[in-house]
């Protein structure tokens, strides 16, 4: 057998391909892809020895943006991970895989269902800015705002004039983020709809996972065409060299998994983290610890 190829982890160089800019269409990227590995059992053989690999670097970064919040004046950086795509496109498991070896204080999660009546009487942004994390943390939201983009447009839920002025205000609420300290990872998880029914009929085979399964999504696959037009306007409209969206080919699990970690991975790295100065005399407090001895 040949020697396996290596690969460091998924690099935002490599997530280049995969940014949403000038001449990108949802209808040109191909669900089952995996740039940057081997699309065969190779590829997820190289995602599995790799997955693991930065999870003590990742784990380090993280506690020490953590812990720049103890100062308690709300200038620790925050990340917030935006999970969208189609019903059983990998969210949880995203989740679940990519912060399972991170210090649970540091991470919210929140899932975005239907608005509440007290969200529904404030405008669509509304729900983003209540569930923003706290200083110091990495929140992961599986959907978003966006869904007042996507499932309201493609439902009809909303006017399409406002629809069409929720883009811009998206982008300048994104913008303004930049300046408390957040950082925004906005993935697509992009699966085709030969592999939703799978993984739906799966749901339907296995009783462990009728839990997951809502009848709903039957209905959401009547409007798959509808949903890759909303999708491909939404992306192109709020993908900024600032906060760029990424399009993750999801059909293979093992690929988008690794490539959500690579991102998570670069962003820590970009926040150049160290560790807070101590606010109190060192060597005095060493001494009257020894005091005690």
């Amino acid at each position: 057998m040949g020697k396996k190829r290596k690969h460091r982890h998924f690099t935002l160089d490599d997530a280049e391909a995969l940014k949403v800019g000038e001449g990108w269409r949802l209808s040109l990227v191909d669900a089952d892809a995996t740039p940057g590995l081997p699309n065969d059992g190779d590829g997820k053989e190289i995602a599995a020895d790799l997955f693991d690999d930065h999870d003590e670097e990742i784990a380090d970064l993280q506690e020490r943006m953590y812990a720049a919040s103890r100062s308690g004046d709300g200038t620790a950086p925050r990340i917030v991970i935006v999970l969208q795509g189609m019903d059983t496109a990998g969210k949880g498991g995203v989740v679940r895989h990519v912060l399972k070896g991170i210090d649970p204080q540091g991470v919210e999660v929140f899932t975005f269902g239907r608005p509440t009546e007290e969200e529904n009487e404030h405008d669509f942004l509304y729900r983003a800015r209540i569930r923003m994390p706290k200083p110091g943390r990495i929140g992961v939201w599986d959907r978003s705002h966006y869904e007042a983009v996507l499932v309201e447009k493609v439902k009809e839920l909303t006017p399409l004039d406002e629809i069409e002025g929720r883009y811009d205000q998206i982008v300048a609420y994104e913008e303004s983020l930049a300046a408390e300290g957040i950082h925004l990872i906005k993935v697509m998880l992009h699966i085709d709809r030969d592999e939703q029914y799978e993984r739906l009929m799966d749901r339907l085979d296995r009783d462990d996972k009728h839990w997951k399964f809502d009848v709903g999504d039957i209905d959401d696959r009547a409007l798959w065409d509808d949903y890759q037009d909303a999708y491909d306007i939404a992306l192109r409209r709020t993908s900024t060299e600032a906060n760029p969206w990424y399009c993750v080919p999801a059909n293979h699990k093992w690929y988008s998994r690794l490539v959500v970690k690579g991102l998570l991975l670069d962003t820590l790295r970009g926040l150049e983290l160290e560790w807070p100065r101590a606010e109190f005399d060192v060597e005095d407090a060493r001494a009257r610890l020894e005091a005690t001895k």
